[in-house]
């Protein structure tokens, strides 16, 4: 089985390009599934299941959705493995714009829109940067400048990637990129013992245990302090 890890800022439209990619998927035969990882809510499963799509969802609730994701994925292959999957995807939130957990070797697509702003790619960290796909959504709304600019943005953060402008809703561009996805060279049976491409984030303090108070004497473990200069300097 393919796997394939989506992720991108929370409405950029990862679901509807995923949707699309599906069907086109579907059109040369080959069989997907998507898991769907999310923090407090989603019913992004009832569009896949709208589409006839095979579809289960994580919520993570008090944790970080992408370290929920490291923690179930290798359940998740196999979910997908005992359905006779052809190609399986996750789609995570990417809540922060700091992580999402790609895994070497395995296919990474972020996607990003238009109308997020011109300096949006250089604020969002290793889910831009180390992504294999970088798609780019709603340009139908904006210019064919501003469009131009956006992915000059997007190569200058990670210039080893291919970068797609893809209409969700329409479904434009999503043939090229289901071309791309699905490869039999790259099947698996498990991600046991692969590496993540980036390290995740470092939280263990206080308030990750469920601490409430604000101070100094209510903060341990791993605390990060901001260099503040003196108001009188």
């Amino acid at each position: 089985m393919n796997l394939v890890v989506f992720s991108g800022p929370p409405s950029s439209g990862k679901t509807s390009v995923i949707v699309k990619t599906i069907e086109n998927l579907k059109n040369r035969g080959i069989k997907a599934g998507v898991v769907k990882f999310d923090c407090l809510y989603t019913d992004d499963d009832l569009i896949y299941k709208k589409n006839n799509i095979l579809v289960r969802k994580g919520l993570s609730g008090a944790l970080c959705p992408d370290h929920f994701f490291v923690s179930n994925i290798e359940e998740v292959v196999q979910w997908g493995i005992s359905n006779e999957l052809d190609i399986l995807i996750t789609e995570s939130a990417g809540l922060c714009n700091r992580c999402s957990p790609y895994i070497k070797n395995i296919k990474a697509v972020c996607v990003i829109d238009n109308l997020s702003g011109i300096n949006t790619p250089k604020k969002i960290g290793p889910m831009l940067k180390s992504a294999d796909y970088v798609v780019i959504t709603k340009g139908d709304i904006v210019s064919q400048a501003e469009r131009e600019v956006f992915s000059s943005r997007v190569a200058s953060v990670n210039p080893s990637s291919i970068v797609m402008n893809i209409n969700g809703l329409t479904g434009q561009g999503t043939y090229e990129l289901s071309t791309l996805l699905y490869d039999e060279k790259n099947s698996i049976n498990t991600v046991n013992g692969m590496e993540l491409k980036f390290a995740m984030p470092t939280a263990l303090c206080s308030y990750c245990l469920g601490e409430k108070k604000i101070g100094a004497k209510y903060q341990m473990g791993n605390i990060k302090k901001m260099k503040l200069e003196d108001k009188n300097a």
